[in-house]
């Protein structure tokens, strides 16, 4: 068994998988958000039926896929990242050679914790803000024009002020994508308590019901636990 999402695992090396009809000299990109030690395996199993492989996990979410925005960091040998690029240039804006294959798993995985912990925080100063009498339009304007200032709040605004949480990308995926970043950390020898206290946050949500929210809803919780909604 092929360490990391099952799921990713079968459907490239499984009985009647990708591998299994790829031809010499293909090219196997992997687009998911996996674990970086799967992405290694894949790799090699792919070397040895003449196939070239490439993990390309993406940042931007759903409005980054719709305007062919997206931020995709690849790991990959130079020769398979060049054959690709014109692929990634169609889809994305900042298309980023990061190292060998599972870099940019690696690398999707410390996107996952910045903008877990950014979204985290940002839902600590609108509900502190809010307790001391300060609208969260005026927090979120002040925040963003200083050294706090983040994509999180341009992006993430309006669900904030509004408790629209539409998912633009799941609370529950957000979890799944922590979980690969602490079993890295793990692989790795890094401790990373902050992300796995937030990880206990998006559970939590999930048992509330709301892992199909946007991962926004963060918020909702730390509402929670205040016993006060923002405004």
């Amino acid at each position: 068994m092929l360490p990391g999402p099952p799921e990713v695992a079968e459907i490239v090396a499984g009985e009647e998988g990708l591998l299994e009809g790829a031809g010499e000299g293909s090219l196997l990109i992997d687009m998911s958000t996996s674990s970086p030690v799967l992405a290694r395996e894949l790799a090699r199993a792919a070397r040895e039926r003449g196939v070239g492989m490439l993990d390309a996990p993406v940042s931007g979410g759903d409005v980054g896929a719709i305007e062919a925005t997206l931020s995709i960091m690849v790991g990959a040998e130079e020769r398979d990242f060049k054959r690709a690029k014109p692929l990634f240039e169609a889809m994305g804006k900042t298309i980023t050679h990061v190292g060998p294959v599972g870099a940019g798993q690696v690398t999707k995985a410390a996107n996952q914790v910045v903008v877990a912990l950014t979204i985290e925080a940002v839902s600590e100063a609108l509900v502190l803000g809010s307790a001391g009498g300060v609208s969260p339009q005026k927090i979120l304007e002040v925040l963003s024009g200083g050294l706090a200032g983040n994509k999180v709040m341009e992006v993430k605004r309006e669900k904030f002020l509004s408790h629209n949480f539409e998912p633009g990308f799941r609370s529950e995926l957000h979890h799944k994508d922590l979980g690969i970043a602490l079993a890295a950390g793990r692989e790795y020898g890094v401790v990373l308590p902050v992300t796995a206290i937030v990880d206990q946050m998006f559970e939590a949500l999930i048992t509330r019901g709301r892992g199909g929210w946007d991962h926004s809803a963060l918020l909702s919780f730390i509402e929670d636990l205040a016993q006060r909604e923002i405004g």
